[in-house]
């Protein structure tokens, strides 16, 4: 007699009262399941692994002002919090295009907003750089509303495989997609000590970036690799043993946090692909159309606002945003990763 029952499946035992390793917090990573769970992290200022908080929703949604029956276009899908946003304010009318580069978390994403019944009609996701917005117009047509939100999604940063942050044992990969390019590990082997102290100057602002990339550069020629999240984390406190004891470990907290910026920024080829997008933004929006665009770092914040500020000044934008838009202390409080966030936008003239 065949046995259809399902097996039953033991939750991941962990050591202590509560669970430390992204795999062991269970409730985390089922929001449906656990929905309790995951607003008690979120009130204490956290972000539920395997989720993302996505930022000013509310502050992006008041400005592109999208009105059912528009055509609009999420250039970073991400875990597709302002998709959502933005398809409802559709009203089942209209259409929104998607677009990501991270196979594992798009496939996620996508389940999740059909789930919410948000079908092939009103919104279509393609696997594709944002720096080639051209070529999804050329298929899509011009879109009256633009968003771009230039964050890593936390779940990419909270799964110790991927690779991006320090606090987690894992491969030193940071590759947004895992199937191009080098991981950091094998990107560190081919740069020279200047390439790489200039790589954390100009992608991060790295106070310690000549003793850092020192320290990485000696640990390369002895023939050891640089391999992992830890060995990197293992360098870096290394490179700032002279700075004194009580301001080593914030010194050593932020010099990792930016070291790993800068390398996720190289490895992605970051700066390019934004500077090949705020190139083609004007092109791909509708008369009127308007362009929201979420930064995280100094770099990025300033070629957006650099381009915008130049495309009003020749009239192809009609208007674009003179300061940024920052979230609320109350945002900030709820989500610590709204903290470095700015928010510009532009106008496309008629």
């Amino acid at each position: 007699m065949e046995n259809n029952q399902p097996v039953h499946k033991r939750r991941v035992r962990y050591k202590g009262t509560h669970p430390r390793n992204y795999n062991e917090k269970y409730k985390e990573l089922n929001p449906e399941k656990y929905g309790e769970t995951i607003e008690r992290v979120i009130q204490k200022g956290g972000t539920p692994a395997g989720m993302h908080i996505s930022i000013m929703v509310q502050e992006i949604l008041d400005f592109l002002q999208i009105q059912p029956g528009q055509r609009g276009l999420d250039a970073t899908l991400g875990y597709g919090g302002h998709t959502s946003a933005m398809l409802k304010c559709l009203k089942g009318e209209g259409h929104l295009t998607a677009l990501d580069v991270d196979a594992i978390e798009m496939a996620k994403t996508e389940e999740r907003l059909r789930n919410q019944g948000f079908g092939p009609d009103i919104l279509t996701i393609r696997r594709i750089n944002f720096a080639n917005i051209d070529e999804v117009a050329a298929q899509d047509g011009k879109f009256d509303f633009i968003l771009a939100d230039l964050g890593v999604s936390s779940m990419q940063i909270d799964n110790p495989e991927r690779g991006f942050s320090y606090k987690y044992d894992g491969p030193l990969d940071l590759r947004l997609d895992q199937t191009k390019g080098e991981p950091a590990s094998e990107r560190l082997k081919h740069v020279t000590k200047d390439e790489l102290e200039g790589m954390l100057i100009e992608n991060s602002d790295e106070p310690f970036a000549a003793e850092i990339a020192a320290v990485v550069m000696q640990e390369l020629k002895k023939g050891h690799s640089v391999d992992t999240t830890v060995r990197l984390r293992e360098l870096i406190e290394k490179a700032l043993v002279k700075v004194p004891a009580a301001e080593r470990k914030e010194a050593v907290k932020k010099s990792c946090a930016r070291t790993f910026q800068a390398l996720r920024i190289d490895v992605n080829s970051e700066f390019e692909v934004l500077e090949a997008f705020l190139q083609k933004l004007p092109d791909v929006l509708n008369p009127g159309g308007r362009a929201a665009v979420l930064t995280f770092h100094s770099g990025e914040d300033r070629l957006v606002k650099k381009s915008f500020k130049e495309n009003v000044r020749v009239g192809i934008y009609s208007d674009a945003a003179k300061d940024v838009i920052r979230p609320s202390a109350e945002e900030c409080r709820r989500n610590s990763r709204a903290h470095s966030t700015k928010l510009r936008w532009a106008v496309r003239g008629l």
